[in-house]
């Protein structure tokens, strides 16, 4: 709507008391999304595991080995379990987590820019999913593979545990979910007029050498690793350029 001026309507200013009361709410809606996820992902816990297992499993056996995995006490197993419904809780709630934070977000917003909310939060929550599920059933084969021949290459005995196998699994789940929300966060920076796309184009090469650091932090210590890091995040930056390109006509004008 319209002030009596022309003007678009400003948003009400929240006072800090209700800043902090809509956190608030926000969050306790986003923890009981995340008790819903853990229930259901209790009753699917052992697929979960089968499905994290099944990566090492394809690794072991292309190797000629044996694919087990070792408990270290009584109570590892049930304790994995619960860490692993935690981690799937996570991802199956991921899509309201996101929409109870960009609701927060969007309370000072003008109306024109909470309709650019409701895009983010599904674009962000497919691309939280999409990234661990790209790490899940097409860079952990060949990520395991190569670590298991470097360790017959030196001659080692391995003795995997299904604690650090599942613990592994999960960590590089996130990692690369996280990665994935890259071409949202150049998108953003470009319609709120952080960035130009002028910028965007200019830094590239910077923006790779960070890349390229960020996956070796991020990641095991080996080059496949970092590289099936590295590259997804280039081709990600890639898109969220373009994006801004399309969707962001402010920063199209400064880039001329």
């Amino acid at each position: 709507m319209n002030d009596a001026t022309g003007q678009p309507d400003e948003p009400k200013q929240m006072t800090l008391v209700e800043h902090l009361d809509e956190l608030r709410r926000r969050i306790i809606y986003a923890l009981l999304g995340l008790a819903v996820g853990v229930v259901v992902a209790l009753t699917m816990g052992r697929t979960v595991v089968e499905l994290l297992r099944h990566p090492y499993a394809r690794a072991m056996t292309a190797a000629g080995l044996e694919p087990d995995l070792a408990v270290l006490n009584h109570t590892a197993g049930f304790t994995i379990y619960l860490k692993t419904a935690l981690m799937t809780a996570l991802i199956i709630s991921s899509p309201w987590v996101f929409y109870q934070l960009w609701m927060f977000v969007s309370a000072g917003l003008r109306p024109k820019e909470r309709r650019g909310v409701l895009f983010a939060v599904p674009f962000s929550a497919f691309l939280f999913l999409a990234g661990a599920a790209f790490f899940l059933f097409v860079v952990a084969v060949p990520i395991l593979s190569f670590l298991i021949s470097f360790n017959r290459w030196l001659g080692l005995e391995m003795v995997i545990t299904f604690e650090s196998h599942i613990t592994f699994m999960a960590s590089m789940s996130l990692v690369f979910a996280l990665a994935f929300q890259t071409p949202l966060a150049v998108l953003i920076l470009g319609r709120v007029g952080i960035v130009s796309l002028k910028k965007l184009n200019y830094y590239r090469r910077h923006v790779i050498i960070a890349i390229l650091i960020c996956a070796a932090l991020m990641t095991p210590p080996d080059p496949l690793s970092q590289m099936c890091l590295a590259l997804p995040m280039w081709l990600l930056y890639e898109l969220g350029v373009l994006l801004v390109r399309l969707l962001a006509p402010r920063a199209r004008e400064r880039a001329g």
